[in-house]
């Protein structure tokens, strides 16, 4: 048996799903995926038979600018030489603190966490305490806010969240005014918190960010924007500098630190003071986590910023990113399939879409596309630039995109099934296995 079989199976037999996160599981990726990573360095990982692969996974889009980039791994390792978790609030915890708040103009506090999960929940929970109302309002078209109840009990994979909880959370459509205006006029006076993401693959369209935090303002509800994907990756200071918009709450995660475990909630004094000891109202139990601010990953994160600002990371990223969205349609088009396949969105964060010969939208032939591109060196489950994508990375993706996309189009000629290897993806969000 491989060593990759080997960890495989000893990894179902000790962990849920195989993995710590759904979007890790076997069920997501092609059978010839590599099951197990050992390491990573730039924009490259390894398994643990020591094939290397191109990345664009990128921990879950968490890596920004390369796996194990010496001075933000080295800041990391001085932290932990320092104690990494001490007895009362740390020096670089406070210098973190700091340094977010002064980057960002509406965050006016802080409270670091080690997962996106935490911060969301907390913001609700703030929310609620601040108003004093009970229901939250989120955007149906953004896939993955928390895996609290609040959020859970609203997709599919529902089990185990009681039908009391569901009741409480409520959806509208992004771009669409007229369903938040319809949320405000059937709970005018009940809405505690409106979250969503200030962009995914669908940019905000005709000041629809402004248009719905002027209905927040109006009916007193806050006004939350999830930043774990776009913050550190659209701008320095997230999409809310990049769309010109100020939220109340806003949450961050991926991309703070390179990879290292910082997540954080940030917004007004007033809403953050109230898990605070420094005023005489009701306390609020906000987020109380005896790893939430290890020293390791705020050291990571301080540095990460620096390194953002020396070596214009995020320009980079755009700039990849375009180099390689107009790459990939081009060979598309030169093909003949831009019908069927095409790189769509935001260049610093695009996606890739998929369609069978009825034009209709397919996970069989996603598969096939990412099946075809491990065949030729490059991890592509989805598309997380980072700064170590340079030229050089995006001119061997490009190379193996053409290899793949023609295996691609013989298969919308002839039929998928003599192409594809085995069981195609499964989204993590299914009622079933």
């Amino acid at each position: 048996m491989s060593l990759n079989k080997v960890y495989q199976e000893k990894a179902h037999k000790y962990i849920p799903a195989g993995a710590h996160t759904y979007s890790r599981a076997d069920d997501g990726y092609p059978l010839n995926a590599p099951p197990i990573l050992e390491c990573g360095k730039g924009a490259y990982v390894w398994d643990v038979e020591g094939n290397r692969f191109l990345d664009y996974g990128m921990a879950l889009r968490a890596v920004t600018v390369g796996y194990d980039f010496e001075r933000i791994s080295q800041a990391a390792i001085e932290q932990i030489h320092l104690g990494n978790n001490l007895t009362r609030a740390s020096k670089i915890e406070v210098e973190a603190a700091e340094a977010l708040c002064n980057l960002i103009p509406w965050v006016e506090m802080v409270k670091f966490a080690k997962n996106g999960s935490t911060v969301t929940t907390a913001a609700l929970k703030l929310a609620r305490a601040y108003t004093g109302k009970k229901y939250v309002a989120k955007c149906a078209q953004h896939p993955f806010f928390s895996y609290d109840d609040w959020f859970i009990g609203d997709t599919f994979m529902d089990a185990g969240v009681p039908e009391e909880y569901k009741s409480l959370t409520l959806n509208f459509n992004f771009n669409d005014i007229a369903s938040v205006e319809a949320l405000f006029a059937k709970y005018p006076h009940d809405i505690a918190a409106l979250i969503m993401e200030p962009a995914t693959t669908e940019e905000p369209q005709d000041g629809f960010l402004h248009k719905v935090q002027a209905l927040c303002e109006k009916h007193h509800t806050v006004f939350i924007l999830d930043e774990m994907i776009t913050g550190f990756r659209w701008h320095l200071q997230g999409a809310c500098a990049y769309y010109g918009v100020k939220p109340d709450l806003v949450t961050y995660g991926k991309g703070m630190a390179n990879g290292f475990s910082v997540a954080a909630l940030g917004g007004k004094r007033e809403i953050m003071e109230l898990g605070g000891i420094q005023h005489n109202g009701d306390r609020v139990f906000l987020i109380s986590t005896t790893h939430g601010a290890e020293m390791c990953g705020l050291g990571a994160f301080v540095e990460t910023l620096k390194v953002y600002q020396e070596l214009n990371v995020i320009d980079q990223i755009w700039s990849s990113g375009k180099e390689l969205c107009d790459g990939m349609n081009s060979i598309s088009a030169e093909l003949g399939i831009q019908q069927y396949f095409a790189f769509i969105g935001v260049p610093c964060s695009p996606n890739f879409i998929t369609k069978d010969r009825n034009g209709r939208v397919s996970l069989e032939f996603r598969t096939l596309f990412i099946q075809e591109m491990i065949k030729n060196g490059v991890l592509m489950p989805w598309v997380a630039l980072s700064y170590a994508h340079q030229d050089s990375e995006i001119a061997k993706t490009l190379e193996a995109a053409r290899k793949s996309l023609l295996v691609y189009r013989e298969a919308l000629d002839k039929g998928i099934e003599q192409f594809l290897q085995g069981r195609p993806i499964k989204p993590v969000f299914r009622k079933k296995n």
